[in-house]
């Protein structure tokens, strides 16, 4: 009878719900379906867009509308990958590699996008409003940006993480560290693109 030998334990998960509140606005802003649909368009055709090509008129309100996660059960939600991105982000606070973050910290969704049904969402409690924000495109033109925003917004996330990786005080003290210094959504500090707008905080209320 042949013995073998197993040096690699099984993986050991944990899960704990987060229930967190906002203290600053969340603005959630989309990818547009219209721009995504002519760039398809374009790579199809082979035809790149034209910059010659006349302004159309804008239906601000279907901006709104168009800016906003909605699931297939109705409710307003924002996208689950943006909070797994922000507390890998905060990993470096503590000096916990963020490649190992990756594999060992998830976000459990609460439901999907109606329209692209790949998109995982955590429902946010709140009523949007139509913001409008002047910005500027890559060629320095000001221009008008219409987004959704959550003035008085809460959430409950169901995480879960690995076990050997981090204790359910790493993790709580990981999305402490998001709802105060990272953040979530458009302006957030911890923005790619500029030092943010200290929108999208929370604390952890429970």
């Amino acid at each position: 009878m042949q013995t073998t030998t197993v040096s690699i334990k099984p993986p050991k998960f944990g899960t704990a719900a987060f229930e967190i509140r906002g203290v600053a606005p969340l603005v959630v802003h989309r990818f547009s379906a219209k721009v995504k649909e002519q760039m398809k368009q374009n790579m199809e055709t082979g035809k790149p867009a034209s910059s010659r090509k006349k302004r159309e008129a804008v239906d601000t309100d279907q901006k709104f509308k168009e800016s906003r996660y909605i699931s297939s059960e109705g409710w307003d939600g924002v996208h689950a990958g943006a909070f797994r991105n922000a507390m890998i982000s905060a990993c470096r606070f503590v000096g916990f590699k963020m490649t190992l973050a990756k594999l060992s910290i998830f976000i459990e969704a609460d439901g999907w996008d109606a329209a692209e049904p790949q998109i995982p969402l955590i429902r946010i409690c709140g009523t949007p409003v139509k913001q409008e924000d002047m910005a500027r495109v890559e060629t320095g033109q000001p221009y008008v940006t219409v987004r959704a925003a959550y003035h008085d917004w809460s959430a409950k996330l169901r995480i879960r993480w690995d076990g050997d990786q981090f204790t359910v005080e790493d993790v709580a003290n990981l999305l402490v560290r998001v709802g105060l210094q990272v953040g979530i959504g458009e302006g957030r500090p911890d923005s790619k693109n500029s030092a943010g707008m200290g929108w999208g905080l929370f604390e952890v209320t429970r």
